[in-house]
């Protein structure tokens, strides 16, 4: 990436002066009428990016001020854009070619180049215009009434052991206690409460007290405007009654009886997060048998009608969230700052117990403020400063516009590279689960992510996510191995997000007729965009509304057709998930070699996608990211992409064409190929520069395929094999980086396989599946897997434990697939473990 980073506040200033600085390099010394504009537009951008840099954390300027730092910052686009389109044409004059090629091809170039000369010296003027008012307003003497506070790594080690809940236990046993009665009929019991209290909390601790009584159970999330199609699916996919489908195409009434089916006769508990409207709960609870096993649901809503509704207006049934006592307030602050429920300075009583008064026992606001404070010095300045930009108006009535303030403040924290990162959530609707690393690709692809001196990329971006989740501005999801690799936004932060979106013109979104309108309207050209029909109940955005999608630099695309690829001239990221094109069963991706700047590319679809023959023209594509298409072709060229680093893709021939000549230099994942075994076990090392490799289920070779002992960068390992020897073995714990293995052997030798010193060095979590025999195959030496603290085993049939278990010294958890608590292999692995020094945690799964 040339220059520096993108922010909010300047846009894209500073890698324009990095490409700026390029063209005053040898490479283009040939165009000196543009050098010489470079060097010009260089020295006046380099000073109006002084001056930006100071406003870029100051949220309350003057008008004016902030009109000339909305300008710079949207003259900035445009001025990039044109560099970006003369370097294209200077790469194109560059191209190979005979004589009469290169003339023919210079000539046709010749107009476009005249008019990018020509909007050069437009750029030019009104740099210099920008530059008069900058100095006309006195811009350079503001001065910044916040400062970015450098981050304190107690911060993360504060967070990751903050699990204790503070004032659960009450409301836990009182909701339990009406759900536990005698009654046999279904009984509904609604959580309600405002938003930030802690509803989705408490239900999912209730779950987890009282699930273990039930035949069956599930817990999810609805939302504001919910597809119900894809909502009961994703009920179905939580009961393990099949995979996540996203075809849509199945109906309603279809969906709900199969649920009905399925739960019938059964005592299930389910908890539904999240309602809004009546409507929507009216069709969730047909799903629902109303018969006399003592099944119970779980309603968790803001809307006190959708609650007295769900219990069909039983008071007793309703339980009303309370605001935590000062007490557990002040506990909840404590534990998150100082990592300890009674310990605060004495300096800091007076002025935390004003804090906590301004945030009324809202869980959230309580949650939100001690992330503040965590990064502020321990004094009671730095702790009068937070509590001073609370507002007064936070001490009367805790309203959602009063929590969006709370939720601003905690923005305004934020460092400038953080707050680009943050506001980039817009481009997802709400409840979405949002995976870490493509959430990264993402970032780095729109130059958010700071190119650190040795440092990779990827990790200098999960850093960031990090930092977001420490300072509780995204929620964790999924936990992996000690890091959370998915997150979800809160309701409110969402709205918060989305209106400073809208105010900085970071990220537009279109729902409805009306968004599409309201951006035909915009004051300035969107640069990010994200149309989903979601969020309107199935409605595709109105086409007859036209706005110019050429200066788009990310598209995202949930459920709404696709405009012409032709149309996005400056695009860099492009993000299609399930699109609806009507009776059509292919995706048109053809003309996706023209987006020359693109550089991430993801889609999500189970129709049919045509690319087009050659990728050649997408030289900085980093991403190619489509795990469920079906790809009628693959280009020619997939294996030259000089970028490219990240491949994930299904296609039944590319291996036999690209295997054993894949010359890509970084491919990270490669998943979901399904091919049969002899035809990659037999390819000699075709990913050097693998990190995650996962076959699909139907996906078994013979034996652990050789070049994979050359994996040396592979991380994480999903592997069938119709037989798993020692030496098979032996070569998957020589790799130096794996960090999770998932082993599935259809058949064990009889030989006991000994794992010792120098096997799986880094190796946390294994998971090891066969029909039978795994306990008495497994066997630990001294010194075997020293970081291993997760074990899941099959014990189907299963009789004996594995030796050697003492020795896993850093072992946690063993988890007994195919086990229920009173079977006699349960207890031989609780004995075995007796004496074992971490006293690990046995459970069972079946």
């Amino acid at each position: 990436m040339t220059g520096g980073i993108v922010t909010v506040a300047s846009g894209v200033m500073n890698p324009l002066i990095g490409k700026l600085t390029t063209l005053m390099g040898d490479e283009y010394k040939k165009f000196k009428g543009v050098r010489k504009q470079a060097s010009f537009l260089e020295k006046e951008l380099s000073a109006m990016n002084a001056a930006l840099q100071k406003l870029e954390l100051i949220d309350e300027i003057d008008p004016t001020v902030k009109d000339w730092r909305d300008h710079v910052r949207e003259m900035s686009y445009d001025m990039e854009n044109c560099i970006d389109d003369f370097m294209r044409q200077s790469r194109a004059d560059d191209a190979k070619g005979g004589f009469i090629k290169k003339t023919a091809r210079r000539i046709k170039k010749m107009r476009e180049r005249l008019r990018i000369a020509d909007r050069m010296e437009e750029l030019k003027t009104l740099a210099l215009e920008a530059n008069a008012r900058r100095q006309r307003y006195n811009i350079d003497d503001w001065k910044p009434t916040t400062s970015t506070v450098a981050f304190d790594p107690r911060v993360r080690a504060v967070y990751q052991e903050a699990d204790t809940l503070v004032g659960i236990d009450g409301p836990r046993e009182e909701v339990a206690t009406i759900l536990m009665d005698a009654q046999k009929k279904l009984k509904v019991v609604s959580i309600v409460g405002f938003g930030g209290l802690g509803k989705t909390t408490l239900a999912k601790q209730v779950y987890d007290k009282i699930g273990s009584l039930f035949d069956c159970k599930a817990f999810f999330s609805v939302s504001q405007r919910p597809d119900m199609t894809e909502l009961l699916n994703n009920f179905q996919w939580k009961l393990g009654m099949r995979d996540p489908d996203t075809s849509r195409t199945r109906k309603v009434d279809d969906i709900i009886e199969e649920l009905r089916q399925h739960l019938k006769e059964k005592r299930y508990l389910i908890v539904v997060d999240d309602v809004w409207d009546q409507p929507t709960w009216n069709t969730i609870k047909c799903a629902f048998p109303e018969d006399i096993n003592g099944s119970r649901v779980v309603v968790t809503t803001r809307v006190e009608d959708v609650a007295a509704a769900a219990c069909q207006n039983d008071g007793e049934g309703i339980y009303k969230m309370k605001p935590l006592s000062e007490q557990n307030s002040r506990m909840l602050l404590l534990n998150r700052v100082f990592g300890s429920k009674n310990d605060c300075l004495p300096q800091l009583k007076e002025v935390m117990a004003e804090i906590l008064n301004k945030c009324h026992g809202l869980p959230l606001a309580v949650i939100t403020i001690a992330s503040l404070l965590a990064n502020k010095e321990t004094s009671r300045k730095g702790w009068e400063s937070i509590r001073d930009s609370l507002g007064t108006q936070l001490a009367t009535n805790p309203t959602l516009e009063e929590m969006k303030s709370i939720l601003n403040l905690s923005y305004m924290h934020l460092p400038a590279h953080l707050r680009a990162c943050f506001l980039y959530f817009g481009m997802y609707p709400e409840d979405r689960e949002i995976g870490r690393d493509d959430l990264v690709r993402q970032w780095i692809a729109e130059g958010l992510v700071s190119n650190l001196d040795g440092h990779d990329l990827e990790d200098v971006g999960r850093s960031y996510f990090n930092e977001l989740i420490n300072r509780s501005m995204i929620q964790p999801v999924m936990i992996c191995n000690e890091e959370v690799v998915s997150c979800r936004v809160h309701d409110m932060m969402l709205d918060l997000i989305l209106s400073r979106c809208d105010e900085d013109n970071f990220v537009s979104v279109g729902y409805n007729y009306n968004d599409m309108a309201r951006l035909h309207c915009n004051k300035y050209k969107v640069r990010r965009l994200s149309l989903s029909s979601v969020a309107s109940r199935g409605a595709t955005y109105a086409p007859t509304i036209d706005i110019c999608l050429s200066q788009v630099r990310s598209f995202t695309l949930f459920w709404t057709r696709l405009p012409s690829l032709l149309l996005f001239k400056y695009l860099r990221v492009l993000r299609i998930e399930e699109k609806s094109q009507g009776q059509e069963t292919t995706l048109d991706l053809t003309a996706i070699g023209q987006l020359f700047l693109l550089r991430y590319l993801h889609v999500t679809v189970s129709c049919y996608v045509q690319l087009p023959a050659k990728f050649e023209g997408l030289v900085y594509l980093e991403t190619l990211d489509m795990p469920r298409a079906q790809l009628k072709s693959t280009p020619s060229d997939i294996a030259q992409l000089p970028q490219l680093s990240y491949l994930d893709i299904r296609m039944e021939k590319f291996m036999c064409e690209y295997g054993d000549g894949l010359s890509m230099k970084e491919v990270n994942s490669v998943k979901w190929l399904y091919y049969e075994d002899n035809e990659l076990a037999s390819l000699s090392n075709p990913f050097p520069h693998l990190e995650e490799f996962i076959s699909a289920p139907r996906w078994i070779f013979c034996r652990v395929p050789v070049w994979m002992g050359g994996l040396n960068c592979l991380r994480i390992l999903e592997l069938r094999v119709m037989e798993a020897s020692t030496q098979d073995v032996n070569l998957l714990g020589e790799l130096p980086s794996l960090v999770v293995l998932w082993l599935m052997a259809l058949n064990i030798p009889k030989e006991r396989v000994r794992l010792g010193t120098g096997l799986f060095p880094v190796l946390k979590s294994l998971t090891f599946s066969a029909m039978e025999g795994v306990g008495a195959y497994l066997g630990f030496k001294a010194g075997a897997m020293p970081n291993l603290r997760d074990l899941k085993i099959s014990t189907w049939g299963e009789r004996a434990v594995p030796v050697g278990l003492e020795h896993l010294l850093r072992l946690e958890k063993i988890v007994l697939d195919g086990a229920r608590t009173g079977d006699a292999i349960v207890s031989a692995f609780r004995d075995a473990l007796s004496a074992h020094p971490n006293h690990p945690f046995v459970r069972t799964a079946f």
